[in-house]
């Protein structure tokens, strides 16, 4: 079966509730954003990724299994980059009321599973929030509001540190993942921004080291004094992980990047397209081969 099979907008309606009837019929619906990633990225980013892959993991699955996809769901929610020209961003309460709307229907219409496959970290929490929305409203779909880069094994290994920990936002992987897949789309800079000892600040208009900056050796991480004069968060705490904040990024990034591209190569991005397809092609074929997760008056 291919792609252009699996989408629910090239079906007839009759054909459409055949397929909703089958067992552990599935519908995965990929969601981006529409934001600043840097002088080098588009604005597209998070959503070419997240409609990508789910195009080339739909390919590689058996095409006996029942599932298919929604049109991408390219605007999202991305207020904190909204200090940053081209950033658009749709209320949290309006996304939430549209998956509870969308799956009702999808529900109704016989559908059992929701995957939300979500390229765009800023939204993770509220995408959890609408799911969990949907299933206390609509029980018997199943909800499943998935991190595009959370779950495919060996995707930090590719990545070396500081920046598999601190590189957040149009560094070093993301910048490789789209000169990979389009790098026609993807700027000559490969800028490092952001609250990162290791890291100094870039112009924002031309990816070039500012003025002044020191060019000399990393800050010592464990020094109070240093983390402070470096921009960094007090020990235990950053702005992502266990102990995180809600950050905006014109707080910490003249230039709209957290981390670095430094290094990115499309051979690093075919790398982790590779993991990144498998990864996924691996968990919905076996979530397809069951009947995970229980849901209330399934039959």
């Amino acid at each position: 079966m291919t792609p252009s099979q699996r989408r629910l907008e090239t079906m007839t309606w009759p054909e459409l509730q055949r397929q909703a009837a089958r067992p552990g019929s599935t519908v995965i619906w990929p969601f981006g954003a529409f934001e600043q990633h840097g002088p080098h990225l588009p604005l597209s980013t998070d959503a070419l990724f997240a409609d990508r892959i789910t195009d080339a993991v739909l390919a590689e699955l058996d095409p006996a299994l029942p599932i298919w996809r929604l049109p991408l769901q390219h605007l999202g929610f991305s207020p904190e980059h909204q200090g940053f020209a081209g950033t658009l961003s749709l209320p949290a309460e309006l996304l939430i009321s549209l998956v509870v709307n969308v799956g009702r229907q999808l529900e109704l219409a016989g559908f059992r599973r929701l995957v939300l496959l979500n390229g765009h970290g800023g939204q993770i929490g509220l995408l959890e929030v609408a799911g969990r929305t949907l299933r206390s409203q609509h029980p018997r779909l199943a909800v499943l509001p998935c991190f595009l880069w959370r779950g495919p094994e060996g995707i930090g290994e590719l990545i070396p540190e500081p920046e598999r920990s601190q590189g957040l936002h149009a560094g070093l992987a993301e910048t490789s993942l789209m000169l990979h897949l389009a790098p026609e789309l993807t700027g000559s800079m490969r800028p490092s921004d952001g609250p990162h000892a290791v890291i100094r600040p870039i112009d924002g208009a031309t990816g070039a080291r500012r003025a002044g900056d020191q060019a000399g050796a990393p800050l010592d991480p464990s020094s109070a004094e240093a983390r402070r004069a470096a921009g960094l968060p007090p020990e235990g705490w950053s702005l992502e992980g266990l102990a995180p904040c809600c950050w905006i990024t014109s707080e910490f990034s003249a230039s709209g990047v957290l981390g670095s591209a430094e290094g990115a190569s499309a051979d690093l991005g075919e790398r982790l397209y590779q993991r990144l397809v498998e990864g996924w092609r691996r968990r919905l074929d076996a979530l397809l081969r069951s009947d995970w997760p229980p849901t209330s008056g399934a039959g």
